[in-house]
Order: C-alpha cells, then structure tokens, then sequence
C-alpha cells in the first residue's frame, strides 16, 4: 500500500504529465485554457506552469489582448527543453548501419545522420547512445528500432543475429537512466507510413519487406492501431504454410521467377486475414513492375472487391524513422497513462 507522501507525488507527476501535454498539443496557454483542457483547477495549473517556468521547461510568451482586464500570461513550451534520441538498425546493400536522428519535443529534427558499424549488435548502439548523450544534454527517451522482435524484453528473432538473446530496453535504460523502447522495424514502418496518409477514420494497412537473404516480415495497423500479437510474433509472414522449408523459401525468394509466387501467397494469406485497405511492399527484391503480376496471382483467389490497393515503397528509410520518431515522442506520456491505472 503507497504511503500518502508517495501517492501525493504520483499525483503530482500526473497533474504535470497533463499540463505539459496540453501545453505541446496546443503550443501554448493560458492558466485558464490550460485548465480547460486539462480538467484541472486553475489554481494547480498556475503552480505547474509557474514550476515548469523556473526550470526552463515552459517559456511566457505575449500576454494574452485584454478584454478590459488584466491581460493574462501566456506560456508556451520550451522545444529546446526535452530532446529525443531514435536509433535505426538497418542493412543498406548488406552492410550493417545505425541510422540516428536527434529531435526536439514538438517533434522536429534537429541532427541526422548514419553511422557504419563492425555488426548490429549491442556493443555498437550503446556506443551510439552514449556518444548521443554526451552530445545532448537535454534527451529524455531513446527509440531503438531493430529488423526483429521482442517478447518479454528479449530479442528473438532478429536478422541481426549478434542482437538474439538481448535485453536491449532494460540494459541501456539502466545504464543511462533514460526511457528506451525497442520495436519492431516493421511495426515503425508502417506507423510512419500510416501518420502519412491523412486517414479520415481510423484505417487498416500493412507494409511488407523483401531483402536479399532474409525472411519477409511485415508491420500491420488495424483500425488505426499498431497489431502487435499476444507474444508481438503477429507480421513474421515467412512462417506463413508455404508448403516448404524455410531453407527453401530462402532459396526461392532469391529468385526472381519463383519470388512472385511466395510474395502473392504472403499478400493473399494478409488480405484474407486482416483485410486491408493498403499493402506497401518494399525491399530491394521488390519492384515496382512486380506489383501488377503479385495482383493477378493474388486474384486468383481474392474477390476483386476484397483486393487491397498494393503500393511500392522504394525506400522504407523515411516512414521507419517517422515512425520511431512518433512513437519515442509518444513514450514520453506513457507514465501517465501507467500513472492513471494505478488509480
């Protein structure tokens, strides 16, 4: 049972959770707007807002025009106070990269760039981590995205075979005292690729990739919402009953004729299952004249007004690193969520 002291705090983090989130979605407010938004007193507003002004977390912008009264002060949030560090591992042509880029809290991108490395492996992120964190003072959270998956807080399938095993999230968390998530490439993948479609209502879609001697995976949003499975295995498409090895399937994906047929069977198996509205193949195996010869064999058994549209993402660079910007920015408000269902 929590001691009041220790309740008092966690409701205190809360009440601070709610305001800065207000503050950044609407760039900035007043103690009363605040208040509005966040269903809070105005009072304890004003001594959040007040706290996060002499810390430098909150700047005061130009008083709000007066309607006769006193004009009321108006707060916006310090960009330049928060920072984000996101971590890619990826192969381009084979070699092994750390994409990173840094970003401030509304989200903009203040340095990227990529960094060759020896393996994917923990030695070289850690290293990253920490020359980024001597290098900025101000990161809160740390995204890492890898080309696997985590169950538990282990990596356990990954082409990276060096990150098998690991418990990525735990160690770098402790030893920098930072927030890390680990996700899925494929899962970031696809949440970038979604935030830029201007869905009108929540949407279903998936992105799969084809690399020169890996299995495909791909990463599934349905009904607006990353589908992760129960043990985070939803998307490992290469498990798919193909009928063969998957030595076999390795062998046949290699090759251009016979890499149709298990790319359709994939696509199908999707659309009959989950139903999207979009599928993104990606991948150097793929191309963009693969993608007419895919539909008419996925035709053969998918009615053509269940047929989702097929899209041919030439690099999945862009929407993999969006997405883990996204979701690094979005792990920054989990406390309160975690907060709240305490209560």
């Amino acid at each position: 049972m929590p001691s009041v002291a220790h309740s008092s705090v966690k409701v205190k983090k809360m009440n601070e959770e709610r305001v800065r989130h207000a503050l950044r979605r609407e760039g900035y407010g007043t103690k009363s707007s605040i208040a509005e938004a966040t269903g809070l007193s105005i009072a304890t507003c004003g001594t959040l807002l007040s706290e996060m002004l002499d810390r430098g977390e909150a700047l005061e912008d130009e008083p709000e025009a007066s309607s006769g009264g006193r004009r009321a002060r108006r707060f916006a949030y310090n960009a330049d106070y928060s920072y984000i560090a996101c971590i890619c591992a990826v192969f381009e042509n084979s070699r092994p990269m750390l994409v990173y880029a840094i970003a401030d809290s509304s989200g903009t991108v203040i340095e990227r760039r990529s960094r060759e490395v020896s393996a994917l492996d923990e030695a070289a992120i850690d290293t990253l981590v920490g020359v980024l964190l001597g290098k900025h003072a101000q990161i809160k959270a740390v995204g890492i995205g890898i080309p696997g998956l985590v169950h538990e807080g282990i990596i356990n399938i990954c082409d990276a075979e060096k990150l098998i095993g690991v418990p990525l999230e735990q160690r770098i968390s402790e030893k920098y005292g930072v927030r890390v998530i680990v996700e899925n490439d494929m899962n970031l993948t696809v949440y970038g690729l979604y935030q830029e479609q201007n869905w009108e209502e929540p949407g279903t879609l998936a992105v799969m990739i084809f690399v020169p001697d890996c299995f495909p995976g791909a990463g599934l949003m349905i009904d607006g919402h990353i589908h992760r499975g129960t043990s985070r295995f939803a998307g490992e498409v290469s498990f798919l009953p193909f009928g063969i090895s998957r030595e076999e399937q390795l062998r046949r994906l290699n090759s251009k004729k016979t890499f149709i047929p298990l790319a359709a069977h994939a696509v199908a198996s999707l659309t009959a299952i989950v139903n999207p509205g979009l599928i993104a193949l990606t991948g150097e195996q793929v191309e963009e004249n693969d993608l007419a010869m895919i539909r008419e064999r996925c035709l053969d058994v998918i009615p053509p007004e269940h047929m989702p549209q097929l899209l041919w993402l030439e690099s999945p660079g862009e929407p993999y690193l969006n997405g883990l910007i996204a979701m690094t920015m979005e792990s920054l408000s989990y406390s309160l969520e975690l907060v709240e269902k305490r209560y």
